[in-house]
């Protein structure tokens, strides 16, 4: 298991939200641009983009959810943490 990965992400404040953006996107919407459109985190300016980040650098279910994903894996199920509802894509 890798030690850093990078990654993106989707922050919304709605559990309802964040699943019909996966859908969205499962559906060949663009990611980057559900994300400059939906998302609450600053990281929305580029696309979700968080960069590289390693092992508790995140909050732990994101940690979680985020290490298991394969490269270019998206999470098929929003992430709840105190901040909201995550969709989170591997990016590597």
């Amino acid at each position: 298991m890798p030690n850093k990965i990078t990654a993106k992400h989707i922050l919304v404040d709605k559990q309802s939200l964040a699943e019909s953006i996966i859908e969205q996107i499962n559906s060949g919407a663009s990611f980057e641009d559900l994300a400059k459109k939906h998302s609450n985190c600053p990281s929305r300016k580029k696309g979700g983009s968080l960069g590289e980040f390693g092992r508790g650098q995140m909050v732990k279910p994101f940690e979680k959810a985020a290490f298991v994903l394969q490269k270019g894996q998206m999470t098929q199920i929003p992430v709840k943490t105190k901040f909201g509802y995550h969709i989170i894509k591997r990016v590597r």
